[in-house]
């Protein structure tokens, strides 16, 4: 399981649900004081590596009060 690739599969399908580009996401979250080009969070998106923190500010400024997020089963052994 790559879980890069999770993170990344949750935050572009919010973004898609949500109807907010990557340019859209920028601007907004400049608002909120986190200053990222398009360009950069595209980058960020796409590697799937970043903080919580980051993906819980995308959340509240597209307005993803909720998310709910599918797991796949964990393997044991």
């Amino acid at each position: 399981m790559d879980w890069h690739v999770e993170a990344r599969r949750t935050l572009r399908a919010e973004l898609v649900r949500r109807g907010v580009s990557v340019e859209e996401l920028s601007i907004r979250l400049a608002h909120f004081g986190v200053k990222e080009s398009p360009q950069s969070l595209a980058v960020k998106i796409s590697r799937g590596r970043f903080q919580l923190a980051f993906f819980l500010q995308c959340m509240a400024v597209i307005g993803g009060g909720t998310v709910t997020i599918t797991l796949p089963p964990a393997h044991s052994g």
